[in-house]
């Protein structure tokens, strides 16, 4: 009895040791285990969802540019790929007509503030939008009947080269010496693209990656086929190549002009009246001419193939919001490579890097706002259109 009363002796080792204590700690509760669980799923959530704040807009971004490459692809397809060929003007009819009906409907329904006409202090920076947006929508579109997409649509990274220049000249914005010398390389690579004879001659007036010795050896050795295709390529003469960039490089002004009053209209107009704008001028314009000109007349398609590509080019709008991104070109290269089984030539690739640097160049040109001594930076001393918030949209 003695023996069993006297105090536990302490293990060797463990003199200062609670005598209380267990020696073996238990193992963890089921409940324990589950909130382990529940602590770790929540952790990966809470990753996902920063994750996908952080990169949603981004590949929004890219998703748009699929589209706009689509829209271009279809367009493309149909003024060269079937049988009844589509000019750009009956294109151009049937996507702004569509635009303009549902843009119509809708403002309608939301009672959006002045529609359909607009504040009268800026319905004639409007129609110089509509206009504008109309030119260079239809520079864009003829330019792809004699250009390979991929050129086609490099030449529309112009825009903020000639947004920057159209500013300076109409609204008195600073243009730097620095923006300067991005516009002139970007020119420099539209030589690239355009290939003149004198520049860059070549056998019979040939320019075909078959009669470039260099060309030929390069994409030999990263094993191109320029055949397979979809669709058979169409060739052009070196006047109507010329003439296509001619127009694609007026589209692009164009479009740098709408740029520029749309930084003018600011938020004195709903974006949506200068959508509907775009989208009304653009139908009655193209319908004049289509009913003036004696070669153009009113087609529809004729074939399953076609007016799936016709509805595709109604429906892929919204991807133009976010055009000059430049991911747009990688899309270009695709759609080019498999529906018409071609590969730009070594010329046209150091073109476009030409002018996407120029682009890019001018994108990070950081234009501070100069407030002269004695002046208060306020609304109403500050030019109409200049300001950060009336950025390009």
């Amino acid at each position: 009895m003695a023996a069993h009363d006297s105090p536990r002796r302490p293990a060797p080792g463990r003199d200062d040791a609670d005598p209380t204590a267990p020696l073996l700690q238990p193992a963890a509760t089921d409940g324990e285990n589950e909130q382990s669980l529940t602590d770790k799923r929540k952790g990966l959530l809470q990753s996902l969802r920063e994750f996908y704040d952080k990169n949603f807009g981004l590949f929004l971004v890219f998703l748009a540019q699929f589209f706009a490459s689509t829209m271009i692809m279809t367009t493309k397809l149909l003024e060269t790929g079937f049988e009844t060929k589509f000019h750009a003007l009956q294109i151009i009819f049937v996507r702004m007509f569509s635009t303009a009906i549902i843009g119509s409907l809708w403002m309608m329904y939301k009672g959006v503030p002045g529609f359909p006409f607009g504040p009268r202090g800026v319905r004639g920076l409007l129609v110089i939008r509509g206009t504008a947006g109309t030119i260079g929508l239809f520079g864009l579109y003829y330019s792809l009947s004699y250009l390979d997409m991929s050129d086609a649509t490099v030449i529309t990274f112009l825009v903020p080269t000639l947004t920057a220049f159209v500013c300076w000249v109409a609204l008195h914005e600073p243009f730097t010496v620095k923006e300067a010398l991005a516009g002139l390389l970007a020119f420099g690579g539209v030589l690239f693209i355009a290939r003149p004879p004198y520049l860059f001659p070549s056998q019979d007036g040939d320019d075909s990656q078959e009669n470039q010795p260099l060309t030929a050896d390069v994409y030999s050795f990263i094993n191109i086929d320029r055949q397979g295709g979809l669709v058979p390529p169409e060739k052009a003469s070196p006047a109507e190549r010329a003439m296509a960039i001619a127009c694609a490089i007026l589209g692009a002004f164009a479009a740098a002009t709408a740029y520029a009053t749309i930084r003018v209209i600011g938020k004195r107009a709903h974006s949506l009246v200068s959508v509907n704008y775009f989208a009304v001028l653009g139908s009655v314009s193209s319908f004049a001419i289509i009913m003036i000109h004696p070669d153009l007349q009113f087609e529809i398609p004729h074939t399953v193939t076609q007016w799936r590509a016709s509805i595709r080019l109604q429906r892929e709008k919204a991807g133009r919001a976010t055009n000059l991104i430049y991911t747009q070109m990688i899309w270009a290269l695709v759609f080019e490579r498999i529906v018409w089984g071609t590969t730009p030539p070594i010329t046209s690739f150091i073109g476009s890097g030409l002018i996407i640097s120029g682009a890019v160049w001018i994108s990070l040109q950081k234009k501070a706002p100069e407030t002269p001594k004695g002046q208060t930076a306020d609304e109403e001393n500050r030019t109409p259109g200049t300001g950060e918030q009336h950025s390009r949209s």
